[in-house]
């Protein structure tokens, strides 16, 4: 499979070690920047475990959203009530082949659908237009294996949203939580040290990616995939349901380790000068 590596000639490069301002701030796709409620990755997962005589619910197919899909895909293969549904359909306990054959299903399903909801979130080509007139680089990294990630990428350019570089799971030895999809966009981007990098994410695991690449680590809420609604189903709640979704989402990315909690990625600019007064005072991730 050939790496996407989508970075470009545009290249942000570090006289020094600048520690107390923000310059590089890495996002994740689904569910933060395109996507809203992070639909492209369930429907697929569904699908493919019912082939295989195993029924999961859409909530329970989010259970690991962030991870890499072939990751996630396993991990669904673990809960327990799809352990015992392979078991009573196939008399056995899946194995890796197993899994690596189901991927290989999933593959086209995943791109028709990343083809289906790859829209930009609401606010997106601004805030990255901000970031710009700031000088900050924008990174990527997704879950998404090469072909899929490709698909997202070139939609996204082509509605206006194109970062400086981004990476996908099959660009590193290791997705989410592993932190190498961060580090390969500041050696591309040549930014560094860690704490003048921001990672936004929807989902621990994203979380997580950004804390073990010794990064800040923030959260967003409106969008995630925890939430799981377009932005027309959102602003369809009452207001005390959507305060509550927003607040749930909220403490579990703070339980993941999350630094900051944004609602959309609008609010990414003002995080990014809280984050800065911080740094300022001496404070590190």
């Amino acid at each position: 499979m050939r790496p996407v590596r989508w970075h470009r000639a545009r290249c942000v490069r570090t006289l020094g070690l600048v520690t107390d301002h923000i310059r590089l701030v890495v996002f994740d796709w689904a569910g933060t920047t395109v996507d809203h409620g992070c639909f492209a990755p369930v429907a697929p997962f569904v699908e493919v475990l019912r082939r295989h005589g195993v029924t999961v619910t859409d909530t329970e197919a989010r259970g690991p959203m962030g991870l890499g899909k072939r990751d996630h895909l396993k991990l669904l293969l673990a809960a327990t009530g799809a352990a015992e549904q392979w078991r009573d359909t196939h008399k056995r306990a899946v194995t890796e082949e197993d899994i690596d054959a189901m991927f290989a299903e999933l593959a086209p399903l995943a791109i028709e659908s990343v083809r289906a909801h790859t829209g930009l979130i609401d606010g997106v080509v601004e805030m990255a237009a901000e970031l710009r007139r700031r000088g900050i680089a924008i990174g990527g990294t997704t879950g998404y294996f090469a072909e899929a990630a490709r698909v997202c990428f070139e939609r996204a350019a082509a509605d206006g949203y194109a970062p400086d570089a981004t990476f996908c799971v099959s660009d590193v030895p290791q997705g989410r939580p592993a932190p190498w999809m961060i580090h390969r966009n500041m050696e591309a981007l040549g930014v560094f040290p860690s704490n003048s990098v921001l990672k936004v994410g929807d989902t621990a695991p994203d979380i997580e990616e950004g804390r073990n690449a010794g990064c800040w680590s923030a959260g967003v809420t409106a969008s995630s995939s925890d939430v799981g609604l377009t932005a027309e189903a959102l602003a369809d709640l009452a207001p005390d349901e959507r305060a509550r979704r927003l607040t749930a989402v909220s403490k579990k990315l703070t339980g993941a380790g999350a630094h900051a909690v944004i609602e959309t990625v609008r609010d990414v600019p003002a995080l990014i000068d809280a984050i800065d007064r911080r740094l300022a005072a001496g404070e590190r991730p």
